[in-house]
């Protein structure tokens, strides 16, 4: 059988009406750029991830590149993040003019791992960015307490992690900022560009207000530069069409990626490991497996959609050769892009489906 790695029509299906009502509703109301429904949608992400409040932006990346503008960190400064990550982490960071730092992961989950961050501190460093990947927190404790103790701002890059927890706690609420993606191909997803960023402090949140409205109140006065990171109405009656069902679609990823350990266990696969402490929501089901390459040729060829996050770490990238790194720099982040393969996890595969994926790769193997 065909088993894309992606496969969102048949969770539209089950919510086509409610979907498709919101919309309509946004294109009779005509008021497509913020609005009630980006405030209903704030609120419900807000009380969703246990804090005061929420700003509706234009995607995750400009989450990220709004939250570090309204921190003012820009040229001179240094942000420590991970190599091993989607680009616009440490993209971001180079946008607003600082230099990204880059640490160490952990081979175990892939997050930052806390004990390389203090290497990396200087004089000049402004604020430490755990990326919560796969849909799994980092080891945030420890970062934070590292964090505060050198003064230094926690942006969460939560875009993989709506709804995972640590201690019990979701993701976007431990740092000063935390910021998610609606892509797509996120559990919570929109239909086309959008993000959120989250945070517990007032002043905060109303400069994120005015970023993301190139920095105008009233109309036409502008307190400072900002940028056009607004999320549009559409957007946010899409998502708050969704939003009452993204527990039950992360638990169902669960439920496939168990299924998918169990039948690994004792195989060349090496499946994804889970803290204790944390609650994941699978956003990717991310094994580590011998002879990557021709697994993926293997699973391609039998109709199986497979993707490799990430194959080149950031300090490798071209764009980021002026920072200095060679191979051999991050030993632990290049070994996970020489093994790392995404399977097949959304919430609507079938239980045939799942046996043709897990048997598909052991038959390799054997």
């Amino acid at each position: 059988m065909k088993i894309p790695l992606l496969d969102l029509r048949a969770q539209f299906a089950s919510i086509r009406q409610p979907v498709i009502d919101a919309v309509i509703d946004v294109l009779d109301s005509q008021v497509c750029i913020n609005g009630p429904r980006v405030t209903e949608l704030e609120r419900a992400v807000a009380e969703y991830c246990g804090v005061p409040y929420a700003v509706g932006v234009s995607s995750g990346t400009d989450g990220l590149l709004a939250a570090f503008m309204s921190l003012e960190i820009g040229p001179g400064a240094e942000v420590i993040t991970s190599p091993f990550t989607f680009f616009a982490t440490a993209g971001c960071i180079q946008r607003v003019g600082a230099r990204p730092v880059f640490a160490d992961i952990d081979p175990r989950t892939f997050n930052l791992d806390p004990s390389g961050i203090r290497a990396c501190i200087s004089p000049h460093t402004r604020a430490v960015v755990p990326v919560h990947l796969f849909g799994q927190m980092a080891d945030i404790d420890p970062i934070r307490l590292l964090a505060a103790r050198h003064g230094l701002d926690v942006v969460e890059d939560a875009a993989q992690a709506i709804g995972a927890t640590y201690e019990g706690h979701k993701a976007g609420s431990f740092g000063k900022v935390g910021v998610f993606s609606f892509f797509p191909s996120k559990n919570l997803g929109a239909a086309g560009d959008a993000g959120m960023a989250v945070t517990r402090d007032p002043a905060l949140h109303q400069r994120l207000m005015l970023m993301r409205n190139h920095g105008m109140e009233p109309k036409y006065f502008h307190k400072f530069v900002g940028g056009n990171f607004r999320l549009d109405a559409i957007q946010a009656a899409v998502l708050l069409a969704k939003l009452p069902h993204l527990d039950a679609w992360s638990e169902a990823r669960r439920r496939n990626a168990a299924y998918y350990t169990e039948r690994f266990a004792g195989s060349a696969v090496t499946p994804p490991f889970i803290d204790p402490r944390c609650g994941t929501v699978v956003n990717q089901y991310v094994i580590r497996c011998p002879r990557r390459d021709e697994l993926r040729r293997f699973l391609e060829d039998r109709g199986i959609g497979s993707e490799i996050y990430y194959p080149v770490p950031l300090h490798l990238q071209e764009c980021f050769r002026y920072l200095g790194y060679k191979r051999g720099d991050f030993p632990e982040a290049e070994r996970a892009a020489d093994e790392v393969l995404a399977l097949p996890v959304y919430p609507g595969m079938t239980p045939e489906m799942l046996e043709a994926v897990a048997s598909t790769v052991l038959e390799f193997y054997d």
